[in-house]
């Protein structure tokens, strides 16, 4: 049997495609291999996006690159009568979210999370719908960072929230040499044996490391028309929440779910 050369995206000519086709092959150890590689404190810091979201029972959420469905289920949890709209342009990840959804569903009778096809630089929705726009792991995988943060505010009601979570590269310290290890030795060596995709779990690492510092990623989402920029940074900085706020205040009375969102 002939060995195949691994996909990178160097050697790809479309990152995003790249991307979207390597959220395929993980999708169904995708959660596992988060919770082992953040050992479990991406629980904690999705419940602190959700937090920063400052959602109400009956408004609008849409989660963007939703993956498997954890910032959505989130939300659901904290507010009941949330209503979510889950996008993502890799499909098998949502296929899985879908699955979880069915069994929360039998064991407690909520009300279905709306699961949407949709790339994160074209959003399918009108302008100032949603209450809040969330995301996990988004910024580092998607072309044009501005673009895409430009949707989002443009999506968002005036006075709502936008709040991402995603890596930073470590600050400098006497712990980035071992940070650095973890991250290019101990990731992918994790990768290759829980999900049999070691580039995978090497470009995750990568586009970390080549990933805006907090500080930039803030003063992108100024840039995009966002006002009382903040973050916070966990597990030893190489993680952060960001959140903003749509500068205004919204007449719900006008707001409507466009372009076939429910």
């Amino acid at each position: 049997m002939t060995n195949q050369p691994e996909k990178t995206p160097d050697s790809m000519p479309d990152r995003a495609a790249y991307v979207q086709e390597m959220f395929g092959r993980i999708a169904s150890r995708y959660d596992l291999m988060n919770r082992l590689m953040t050992f479990g404190q991406d629980r904690r810091w999705r419940r602190f996006v959700v937090r920063q979201a400052a959602l109400s029972p009956g408004g609008w959420l849409l989660d963007v690159a939703t993956g498997t469905g954890d910032i959505a289920f989130e939300a659901r949890r904290q507010v009941p009568g949330l209503r979510v709209i889950g996008a993502d342009f890799a499909i098998p990840m949502m296929r899985v979210a879908i699955q979880r959804m069915d069994t929360i569903q039998r064991a407690n009778g909520t009300k279905p999370i709306s699961w949407q096809a949709a790339d994160t630089l074209r959003l399918p929705y009108g302008e100032g719908v949603f209450d809040a726009v969330t995301s996990g792991y988004l910024f580092r995988n998607v072309t044009d960072i501005p673009a895409a943060l430009r949707e989002q505010v443009r999506v968002l009601r005036p006075g709502g929230r936008l709040v991402t979570l995603d890596t930073t590269p470590p600050p400098r310290g006497l712990l980035r040499p071992f940070i650095h290890m973890y991250l290019k030795l101990v990731i992918p060596a994790l990768g290759r044996i829980i999900t049999g995709q070691a580039d995978a779990y090497r470009y995750l690492p990568e586009s970390t490391l080549g990933f805006r510092t907090a500080d930039e990623l803030a003063g992108l989402m100024c840039d995009a028309g966002l006002i009382d920029v903040g973050y916070r940074r966990f597990m030893l900085g190489t993680m952060a929440v960001h959140w903003g706020r749509k500068p205004g205040f919204a007449n719900s009375a006008n707001r409507a779910i466009k372009n076939g969102a429910l």
